[in-house]
């Protein structure tokens, strides 16, 4: 069953009640002038355990989209001090190779294709049915890319994030959803040293404590759940740096 929720300027959004609880844990930026158009779409994506952020200008917008690490861009094309096209020119400009939906009430060809053609991905317009753009959002989020794949493996430690499970070996271990996302983040980036500010950003999208021990508290309950049975452990500290998994078993630092 959906509801259907009316906002100003004769823009109706259709929802479903229910929503999709499986999650990439992924951070997606949204840059929309109209609050309760952006509040709507923020909070429903967050209900599917996105980390969201929100502009409300398009100066603001570029700068956040070129200066942070989004897997994907939800852009309206008329926004205040600079327009979707020249954000998306922006954001194309600096390298930047993430998606990017436009949202826009311009319907016409002409400004679909001008909007391809700097760089956005996709082009839904107003009045829209969250329905479609869920749908939209997670096909872009499939595009062959191993960041996405929905299986992650390091040593004998799997974890899928559509099913929301993880094993070692032929164990399955709970973790609560903040631990999931957190081992997930961390074996995106298998190989890497992660920071915790990237864990900050990333995971507890900016809303920690960043003098407070949770990042760490964490960690240590990850380890207990996932190394304390194994003789080769996977989740190493780098002091002054960050947490890597290591998938070669040789200890970094404990």
């Amino acid at each position: 069953m959906a509801l259907v929720v009316s906002l100003p300027g004769g823009c109706t959004i259709k929802a479903d009640k229910c929503f999709n609880r499986s999650t990439n844990h992924m951070r997606i930026l949204i840059v929309e002038d109209d609050r309760e158009i952006s509040d709507f779409l923020r909070n429903n994506l967050k209900a599917e355990s996105f980390a969201v952020d929100c502009s409300r200008d398009g100066e603001d917008g570029s700068y956040m989209a070129r200066t942070h690490d989004y897997d994907l861009i939800i852009l309206d094309n008329v926004l205040p001090r600079k327009s979707g096209h020249e954000v998306c020119q922006d954001i194309r400009k600096a390298g930047k190779n993430t998606p990017i939906i436009v949202l826009s009430v311009q319907s016409e060809v002409n400004d679909k294709v001008d909007m391809l053609n700097c760089g956005a991905d996709d082009y839904l317009t107003k009045p829209f049915a969250y329905k479609e753009l869920q749908s939209r959002v997670r096909a872009l989020l499939r595009r062959p890319n191993p960041l996405v794949s929905p299986i992650l493996k390091v040593d004998d430690l799997m974890l899928d994030s559509t099913q929301q499970k993880v094993s070692r070996g032929s164990k399955d271990i709970y973790l609560t959803r903040k631990e999931f996302a957190l081992t997930e983040y961390l074996m995106r980036n298998s190989g890497s040293v992660v920071s915790r500010g990237m864990l900050m950003e990333h995971v507890w999208n900016g809303s920690v404590d960043p003098f407070s021990n949770t990042i760490e508290s964490h960690i240590l309950n990850i380890r207990k759940k996932i190394d304390r049975s194994s003789k080769k452990k996977l989740i190493h500290t780098v002091p002054g740096r960050g947490y890597k998994i290591e998938s070669s078993g040789k200890v970094i630092f404990d």
